[in-house]
């Protein structure tokens, strides 16, 4: 099946913490425990305590959430920056967002932290869509939250 251009009213918004509204942060959060927690039965504490150091990509149509990124600097999870939580909402897949949101967070994570390696702990079944942004693996395999994960990296572009 074709897959159907991204939505033309998406607005594209990339903010720290702070700047997120209540709102905001509430459909980020509700997102992400809906695909993370209860799409993959997977019980875990996605608020995790890192959300306030970072900045969230996020694309908006009419106050709803169609996908998300959250941009990591270095020394939080990882020495290097990381993208991650990246998530498309149920309602709004087959529509190119998940490869827009992640080649708007590469854009956005070159702009706050400069031409540097990225990482990510990226869920297994994803490892082509990653490779397909340059990202390689490194190290075997590793279970996080009972589900397979591969530490990736993107290396720095020259």
């Amino acid at each position: 099946m074709p897959r159907s251009p991204p939505p033309v009213s998406v607005a594209w918004r990339c903010a720290a913490f702070a700047e997120l509204s209540t709102l905001e942060l509430y459909r980020i959060l509700a997102l992400r425990q809906a695909v993370f927690v209860v799409e993959q039965t997977c019980v875990y504490q996605d608020a995790d305590g890192v959300d306030p150091a970072c900045w969230h990509l996020g694309a908006w149509e009419d106050g709803r959430l169609l996908a998300y990124a959250r941009l990591v600097p270095p020394g939080v999870t990882f020495p290097e920056p990381s993208v991650g939580r990246v998530i498309s909402a149920p309602a709004a897949r087959g529509a190119g967002l998940g490869r827009e949101v992640m080649r708007r967070a590469l854009v956005e994570a070159e702009r706050l932290f400069g031409r540097v390696p990225l990482q990510i702990g990226a869920q297994s079944y994803l490892r082509r869509f990653y490779e397909g942004f340059g990202f390689v693996v490194q190290g075997p395999e590793y279970l996080e939250d009972g589900i397979p994960h591969l530490h990736m990296v993107r290396p720095a572009e020259g």
